[in-house]
This record gives C-alpha cells, sequence and structure tokens, in this order.
C-alpha cells in the first residue's frame, strides 16, 4: 500500500512532464510590453529640440504618491528652454515612490509627459532611484538642437501650440497655415467654419417650429 501511494504521488509530475512549458526566458530573451504599458517617464521635445514642460507643476499636484518635484522658471530670450514664459528647471520623479499609475500624464496641458516601456528601474541604491530632469529628457533627434536656443518653429508659443509652425511641415491634428497667414486668422477661420455648420443644422429645426406644426 505504501508502494502504490508513492507511485500515486509522481501521477502530476509525470504527466506534466510532457506538457508544454510556459516559462519565459527572461532576461535573456527581452520581455514584449503593450504598446501602452506604462513603465519609466519621459520629458518630450518640440521638433526643433525646445523642451515641452512648461513648469506649470500640475503633475507633481496630480500625484497621489508624491513622487514628483517640479521647479519652474522664466524663458529669456537669451537664455530659452521652452516655447512659453517657464519651464522646468528641476524635475524629479522618486521611482521608490511612483506607482506608475498614469495621472500625471492626463495632467500634463502640453503632452510634455508621457510613459515608456521601460519596466527594468532596479538599482544597488536608492539615490539612484530618484531620476533627474537629465535623465528623464527624450534624447536629440536629428534636426534638434540642445536648448537654450530662441524659437525655431513660430513667432510664439500659440503657434507652437496650436501645430501652426512656420516652417510648414504638416501638422495631422491641426493642419499648416497658408503662407503669410497669422495663427489668430487661422483660428478665427475654423471658428467662423464651425459657426456655419452649427446653423445649418438648426436652420431646419427652426423652420419646422416656425411653420405652424405646434
Amino acid at each position: 500500500m505504501g508502494v502504490l501511494d508513492s507511485v500515486a504521488g509522481f501521477g502530476v509530475t509525470f504527466r506534466t512532464m510532457f506538457r508544454k512549458t510556459f516559462t519565459e526566458d527572461y532576461p535573456t530573451k527581452p520581455k514584449i510590453t503593450a504598446p501602452r504599458f506604462h513603465g519609466r517617464h519621459q520629458l518630450n521635445r518640440w521638433p526643433d529640440g525646445l523642451e515641452k514642460c512648461v513648469g506649470c507643476e500640475l503633475c507633481a499636484w496630480a500625484c497621489p504618491a508624491d513622487a514628483i518635484y517640479v521647479e519652474g522658471a522664466a524663458n529669456t530670450e537669451e537664455e530659452r528652454y521652452s516655447p512659453g514664459e517657464r519651464y522646468g528647471r528641476v524635475y524629479q520623479i522618486n521611482y521608490l515612490r511612483c506607482i506608475l499609475c498614469g495621472l500625471c500624464i492626463e495632467a500634463c496641458p502640453t503632452r510634455a509627459l508621457t510613459m515608456t516601456n521601460e519596466f527594468e528601474l532596479s538599482d544597488v541604491s536608492r539615490e539612484s532611484l530618484i531620476y533627474e530632469k537629465h535623465q528623464l529628457l527624450a534624447p536629440l533627434l536629428p534636426g534638434m538642437e540642445e536648448p537654450p536656443h530662441p524659437r525655431r518653429l513660430g513667432a510664439d508659443e500659440q503657434e507652437y501650440f496650436l501645430g501652426l509652425p512656420s516652417t510648414g511641415v504638416p501638422d495631422t491634428r491641426t493642419g499648416t497655415r497658408p503662407p503669410g497667414e497669422t495663427g489668430e486668422r487661422v483660428q478665427d477661420a475654423r471658428h467662423a467654419e464651425a459657426g456655419a455648420k452649427v446653423s445649418a443644422a438648426t436652420e431646419p429645426r427652426r423652420a419646422t417650429s416656425q411653420g405652424g406644426d405646434l
């Protein structure tokens, strides 16, 4: 009886020996993450290299874990880091506290802060898990210039935020402006076009209500 009990105990072992395993060969083979995976943060740049962060600190206020610290400073024409009036002079994220929830991404008004697919954040010291601004900034791509430098894509920050660069590069979200036309005129034309569509949609309803059907 004791021998049979011992053999029966190996029944599960023998059955699973010939099944396909689901073990991942990590870290030999890098893990493939989802496209919208919440990984390490990144501070993005405009196409000319200026920083998108305007130092508003909304990400720090939105963080439930108090993991973000931001200090804003004013830009000058001689030393400009972003298209707006201010930029993030100090930007820190404490990954000992961060829960990678993404609320800071939703709070950012300029899409300056996004999350990458990088998840290997382990390190040997606590200090190294407090990321500074230079560690979070996106790398310079071809055509970008390291700040500080003047605006290259438009006369003011409004042209950056509306996606109307003076270089004529197409913007799939808002389109580009015609040569010689200001951003304000383009915006007014869009508002007028939207108003005309609303008026055309409501005109038949007004005619019906005034036709004596009531």
